[in-house]
């Protein structure tokens, strides 16, 4: 695909993510006390450079110049990450970054937007132990909330890199140990699944309803369906599952979307649905480079 419409993508997407006003997350018109709507401005558009790095190396691994194995998926979250903190003092956008990567450098060595998946799970498969390595260097440049100490290959221990490398971790076998504590390993793993999901449901509701309302809607659908496992490392379990269950309330009329949003903040930013935000930054910028236009007055 073509290099500059995948990165206009994925530059355009997390800032829809950002911009429009969904529950319990920051927008134009809500911030958190440590994270406003001005963070996700900065950070988001500050990696562009790294965006246009990830497309050049995807097509010359895609003439045979590199080998999978050279992708340097790792360093590039890094530097991503570490452009990001430049601009500002927060961590508005290490899980899009995250997911990003690895997705624009399997877009930009594709024919189309499907063909993708499989390349994006054959990208994590062939990744390194340095991927790995540069990935938690990223990590803890982002100081990302409720990381937990204490587990194996605790990305805070002094001697976790030695770990990382005796053991050979990857990316891939990193995945598989992390997808029960955060989605986006999981989307590593199956090729986006459930980002291309959200991208179909998108793509369903916005041809009678406008890019505001199609989102929300689209987003309490994920939240009803799906544990936030943000939400879950910050608050635990049953508060991510009560979230499900008030989104299921709205989704029935049982419970208005303002009230919804109230209950999301009443706690601070501990029930801030964070991951599943992520993957609607990811499916609106597929959205976007499938071809989504904007228009005044949608279709009926």
């Amino acid at each position: 695909m073509e290099r500059w419409r995948i990165i206009k993508a994925f530059l355009l997407g997390p800032l829809l993510e950002a911009s429009i006003p969904k529950p319990g997350n920051v927008s134009r018109y809500r911030d958190f006390d440590d994270l406003t709507f001005y963070h996700f401005l900065f950070g988001n558009t500050a990696f562009i450079d790294i965006l246009h790095e990830t497309t050049k190396i995807g097509g010359l691994i895609k003439k045979g110049t590199y080998r999978l194995t050279e992708a340097g998926m790792g360093e590039l979250i890094k530097r991503a990450v570490q452009n990001s903190k430049t601009y500002q003092d927060s961590n508005p956008n290490f899980g899009v970054i995250t997911l990003e990567i690895p997705l624009v450098m399997a877009l930009s060595m594709s024919k189309h937007i499907y063909e993708a998946r499989e390349i994006v799970m054959r990208l994590i498969d062939e990744s390194t132990v340095r991927d790995t390595m540069e990935f938690y260097k990223a990590i803890r440049t982002a100081s990302p909330k409720g990381v937990k100490s204490g587990v194996k290959y605790d990305v805070y221990s002094d001697g976790v890199f030695e770990e990382l490398f005796r053991n050979r971790i990857n990316l891939k076998k990193l995945a598989e140990m992390s997808c029960e504590r955060e989605l986006i390993f999981c989307e590593w793993l199956n090729g986006y699944e459930l980002s291309y999901k959200t991208f179909f449901q998108l793509k369903e509701v916005l041809q009678s309803k406008s890019l505001e309302e199609g989102v929300v809607e689209v987003f309490l659908e994920l939240l009803s369906q799906i544990p936030d496992t943000l939400i879950i490392r910050k608050a635990g379990k049953e508060e991510a599952e009560l979230v499900q269950k008030k989104a299921k309330a709205v989704l029935k009329g049982k419970m208005n979307i303002k009230e919804f949003d109230l209950f999301l903040r009443e706690k601070g930013d501990l029930r801030n649905p964070g991951s599943l935000a992520d993957i609607m930054a990811v499916s609106l910028s597929l959205l976007i480079l499938d071809g989504y236009r904007l228009t005044i007055n949608p279709r009926p």
